[in-house]
This record gives C-alpha cells, sequence and structure tokens, in this order.
C-alpha cells in the first residue's frame, strides 16, 4: 500500500526544502450509519496510535466509545499534552484508493 500512497501524498515543505508534512486524502465511514466523510490525514511515521479530536469526532457524528484505562499523552519535548488523557476511542471503516479497514481512533481534547 505504501507505493502506492506515494503518488496521492502532497508535501508542504519550506524554504530550506525540510519536509514539515505528509498528508494522504481517505475516507472514514460511521460504523452505525455507514456515512462517511473524506478528510486529509496528516502520516507521521513517529505516531503511535491514530487519533482525531474530539470537535471533530461530535460534529461528524461519530459514537464514543469509552476506554477501561486512561491513556495519557506526551508530546514530542516529552510534557503531558495539555487536552488531557484520552478517555474515548471510535470505531470507523478508513478508506484508501479502493482499500478498505475497520479499525479504532483514539479521541484526544475535551472529552464532554
Amino acid at each position: 500500500m505504501l507505493a502506492r500512497a506515494i503518488d496521492n501524498i502532497s508535501c508542504n515543505l519550506d524554504n530550506r526544502d525540510m519536509l514539515r508534512e505528509v498528508t494522504v486524502k481517505i475516507g472514514l465511514e460511521r460504523i452505525d450509519t455507514q456515512e462517511g466523510v473524506t478528510v486529509k490525514a496528516l502520516l507521521d511515521s513517529g505516531a503511535t496510535e491514530l487519533v482525531m479530536s474530539s470537535e471533530f469526532t461530535r460534529k461528524q457524528g461519530f459514537k464514543f466509545k469509552k476506554i477501561e484505562n486512561l491513556i495519557y499523552v506526551k508530546n514530542m519535548d516529552r510534557m503531558l499534552n495539555k487536552e488531557g488523557p484520552i478517555e474515548n476511542t471510535v470505531e470507523v471503516n478508513i478508506y484508501y484508493q479502493g482499500y478498505k479497514e475497520r479499525t479504532e481512533i483514539d479521541v484526544i481534547g475535551e472529552q464532554k
């Protein structure tokens, strides 16, 4: 899949030609209604999990699923993330170039 993804990525470079971010367009589908949304996803080779913001999750109508143990998130500077721990996850289908995968995405941010 990586070889197929390379042709469709967009790279934003600064004046020093230093790579800043790589994004791909993906589809996210709600499991309960099979309704979906197309979004730009940031690829981060250092990430250990998939995450989305609680604001986006609510706006798109995804169902929150409470997790048993809080997940404390540290930033690159090793400080705890100011958004607080992850308390919920969301189950989705992810689509990319004919590929489909059912997965859970951690929800970061205020968890009302």
